[in-house]
């Protein structure tokens, strides 16, 4: 099963609006909730790692692709 980080995102979003107040505990909450809220950015939108192609060594000036330049 995979994660739908966008639903996620959203209902912490929604957590976050419902937290307004400005006591202490809605603070911390808010606080909270937006560490998560960064996670799950940082998750959905990685790219994951390409591979890395290698090619041969540079060529050298003046000769051709047969060697014979």
């Amino acid at each position: 099963m995979t994660s739908d980080f966008a639903a996620a995102h959203l209902h912490l979003e929604r957590a976050s609006h419902y937290l307004s107040g400005e006591d202490e505990t809605s603070r911390t909450a808010r606080t909270a909730v937006d560490h998560l809220i960064d996670a799950i950015v940082a998750v959905q939108y990685k790219r994951p790692m390409g591979d890395v192609v290698e090619f041969p060594g540079p060529a050298k000036l003046g000769q051709s692709a047969s060697g014979t330049g």
